[in-house]
């Protein structure tokens, strides 16, 4: 059984990595990131299968893609408190030469890190490579990806989408973060989607809710349930319902940081909601 209560301390810890990152080089995106928070804490600590040591060809384990690149911040939170790098190296986020930039790149050789992202809308495609590239390796290990509500208005998504049902990709996972903001607004003002769920279904894909995405036992458990769905012939969508901000109850429910960093005043209020759990870096 998951130990709630480590994972909520780590979770918060997290808040705190993301909030002093951005403020630091007054750059990047803290809403998103905060928002998906205990979905990377629940995916990296206790669902995916991995191996000790990181290796690109990323045989016989799980693998991540993440598609809405610019929530790095949580992803390289997760992955340095997760082992993958030192903690202390968030200290270079978007710094120049840094392994650490605003949307992942690989060509540093950041453990942790398989595609560079954040052009959005690919990351679907990729996932369904990866999946495939398990299935003819007889791997039966899962593919697991993220993408944001805001990103799904573009319309590569639409034909990955249908190509995974039409080749029954069951070994995948595709959570998308229902924040319902995006950068200049709601998702509804910008571009209403309607039922994604009515939309995922008519593109043959299995499909599951999480209501409360920013609890962490709930996280847990309709994440254990969609995995529990693979294997059966269709793709596996997860819409993961989240509060932009998450954590920081000014940064909450608004598009206005999406990508605004906090000024010093903001960051210590925000890092007052969020007491140091194990030690910033």
């Amino acid at each position: 059984m998951p130990n709630i209560k480590e994972l909520t301390d780590l979770t918060t810890q997290v808040r705190r990595d993301i909030l002093r990152m951005v403020h630091k080089v007054n750059s990047g995106h803290p809403g998103g990131s905060l928002g998906c928070a205990e979905f990377f804490v629940s995916l990296y600590q206790e669902l995916m299968e991995t191996k000790d040591g990181f290796n690109m060809d990323g045989i016989g384990e799980d693998l991540f893609f993440l598609s809405n690149g610019h929530i790095s911040p949580v992803y390289y939170s997760v992955l340095a408190r997760s082992g993958y790098f030192p903690v202390e190296e968030l200290n270079t986020f978007r710094l120049i030469d840094s392994r650490l930039q605003g949307h992942p790149t690989t060509h540093e050789g950041l453990p942790g890190i398989r595609i560079a992202s954040g052009s959005l809308g690919q990351g679907m495609s990729v996932a369904l490579g990866a999946a495939q590239a398990k299935k003819l390796n007889n791997d039966n290990h899962l593919i697991y990806s993220l993408h944001g509500d805001g990103e799904l208005q573009e319309g590569q998504n639409w034909e990955a989408i249908m190509y995974a049902s039409a080749k029954k990709v069951d070994n995948l996972i595709s959570t998308i973060d229902l924040n319902q903001q995006q950068i200049d607004g709601s998702t509804d003002d910008v571009l209403p989607m309607g039922s994604l769920r009515a939309k995922f279904e008519a593109f043959g894909w299995t499909v599951l809710d999480i209501e409360k995405g920013n609890d962490i036992e709930a996280v847990i458990k309709g994440m254990k349930e969609a995995k529990s769905l693979t294997g059966k012939g269709k793709p596996v969508c997860v819409l993961l319902h989240t509060v932009m901000g998450n954590g920081v109850d000014f940064m909450m429910h608004t598009h206005a940081w999406h990508g605004k960093a906090p000024n010093d005043e903001q960051l210590a209020n925000g890092l007052a909601q969020n007491p140091e759990t194990l030690g910033d870096y």
